[in-house]
């Protein structure tokens, strides 16, 4: 199937890109068009602005690199513009074409172009539980299936076994965290879970029940550097509402990145910070070391 697109098309500005020192001083019109694959499932479902992107920002930040600092080429302008569309969660690729049609190229010509395309890479983490059936192979499955389909997995820490929390009384639980990237926007990367839940057989009847697996997004973007992702959507809450009290979850997101940090309502704390505040009581480790 065809990914979703806006496409924005000629943008135009004035800039002073080029090596040579008369288009560095006088300038010259470049026009540039911007095709941003974007999830617009949402978008079509509300009609929110929230779940698209505001292509009147793209085209504003566009012209604001035009008309920015001179550059000798404009494969770095290009560069430069789609970092700032991929910096925008919703944008899961973007291709962007620079045209510069005054370029001093010496013979007759219609135009010049740079066209170049880039994939967003986003730092996720994901929590992994099951209590039903064969709970260590199904999480080896799950990972699998992450893995080949809506993220890289970087990292995946040993399995645990751990007490129940809330629920009706229910066998232990396996759990692990996976952490690496993703292309995916917030949303889709969550419909893309929830379909793996699926294909393992989770149903959602009891709240805090039994379940054959789970798979939480805890955290969308780095908080260090300020990208993460901050929703109070009740059908996706970022960064995961209650990750922070979570031994279960805490324990292994240590283990597969020490340095994690998560935002909380105090600011931005490291996870061990947080596991050492809330114990590992109820958490277990496990002889056998995940594969995937």
């Amino acid at each position: 199937m065809t990914p979703d697109r806006i496409v924005l098309a000629g943008v135009r500005a004035r800039g002073h890109h080029g090596v040579l020192d008369h288009e560095k001083r006088d300038g010259q019109e470049f026009v540039v068009d911007v095709v941003m694959t974007v999830d617009l499932t949402r978008a079509g479902d509300t009609d929110d602005l929230e779940h698209t992107v505001n292509y009147a920002e793209v085209a504003a930040d566009v012209v604001r690199r035009v008309e920015g600092p001179s550059l000798d080429l404009i494969e770095a302008l290009a560069d430069q513009i789609a970092g700032d569309v991929l910096a925008r969660p919703l944008v899961e690729a973007v291709e962007v074409v620079v045209h510069k049609p005054s370029a001093p190229v010496g013979v007759p010509f219609g135009d010049v172009q740079v066209r170049i395309s880039r994939v967003a890479r986003r730092p996720v983490v994901v929590a992994l539980g099951a209590n039903l059936g064969q709970a260590p192979e199904t999480l080896r499955s799950a990972l699998l299936d992450l893995g080949a389909g809506p993220m890289r997995v970087d990292a995946v820490a040993p399995f645990v076994a751990t007490d129940p929390v809330g629920g009706p009384e229910q066998p232990d639980y396996t759990n692990t965290v996976a952490v690496g990237t993703t292309s995916l926007s917030p949303w889709h990367l969550l419909e893309e879970l929830h379909g793996i839940e699926a294909r393992h057989g989770r149903t959602r009847e009891v709240r805090w029940g039994a379940r054959t697996l789970d798979l939480d997004l805890i955290q969308y973007g780095d908080p260090r550097t300020g990208d993460d992702v901050v929703s109070a959507d009740p059908a996706l809450t970022l960064p995961h509402p209650r990750a922070h009290e979570r031994a279960f979850v805490l324990q292994p997101w240590t283990a597969a990145d020490p340095d994690a940090e998560l935002r909380t309502e105090w600011g931005v704390v490291p996870v061990s910070d947080l596991l050492r505040s809330v114990g590992t009581d109820g958490v277990r480790e496990m002889p056998e070391e995940p594969t995937w």
